[in-house]
């Protein structure tokens, strides 16, 4: 069973999401929250396994509450609602901590598939979307905004990285590399560590921030 919890300002909106999940036996709404002062409260209280989380919303925003939701263990996925494919706020989200995003115009079972691939713990944006995402929003570097420096990882650490931003998957990584799956995930898991990451969308958006792919 995976645990649900709605965050929109809207209750309308909350209402027609509910009545779509109430009918799958797989998936349970436990709460709905108005703002992301409720979500951070309710995601403590009532820990579930994802948050669908609107962006613009009074008091606190999805974005601000995404990354105090992301802090906490265990933290939840947190998938963002948006209303538009390429919301500047989008890239926010994500560095914040989000595994992805989702339309909310998208079909029913568009939205299914995202909470079940969330609530299992796969990332919602194939890397290559997630990148392509990144290179349309993503902040240039400059004066004020350096690139993130990779100088902490090695070499291998540093072709896994380059790799994952171009979208291949692990096996895929593996076979490029010639290493084994579980390898690609350790170095993976020592990239996130190393820089206080804690997805691999956020991996991807460091690849591109620091110029390794696409800059």
């Amino acid at each position: 069973m995976i645990r649900i919890l709605l965050v929109d300002d809207e209750r309308l909106v909350r209402t027609g999401l509910r009545m779509i999940l109430d009918g799958e036996v797989d998936l349970e709404v436990v709460g709905e929250a108005a703002d992301g002062a409720e979500a951070l409260a309710l995601s403590r209280s009532l820990q579930p396994d994802v948050v669908l989380m609107d962006v613009r919303m009074p008091r606190v925003d999805g974005i601000t509450a995404t990354a105090r939701i992301m802090a906490l263990d265990p933290a939840p996925a947190v998938v963002v609602l948006t209303t538009f494919d390429l919301d500047e706020h989008v890239y926010a989200a994500l560095a914040a901590g989000a595994s992805g995003f989702l339309l909310k115009d998208s079909p029913e079972d568009q939205l299914l598939a995202a909470i079940r691939s969330a609530g299992s713990g796969v990332a919602l944006l194939a890397p290559s979307v997630t990148r392509r995402l990144v290179a349309a929003l993503a902040p240039a570097p400059g004066p004020s905004r350096p690139r993130p420096d990779l100088g902490d990882l090695t070499e291998r650490e540093t072709d896994v990285l380059r790799l994952v931003a171009l979208g291949l998957s692990n096996a895929e990584v593996a076979a490029e590399l010639g290493i084994g799956e579980a390898t690609v995930k350790t170095h993976l898991s020592r990239v996130l560590a190393k820089h206080g990451l804690g997805s691999r969308t956020q991996a991807v958006i460091l690849a591109y921030e620091s110029g390794l792919v696409g800059g």
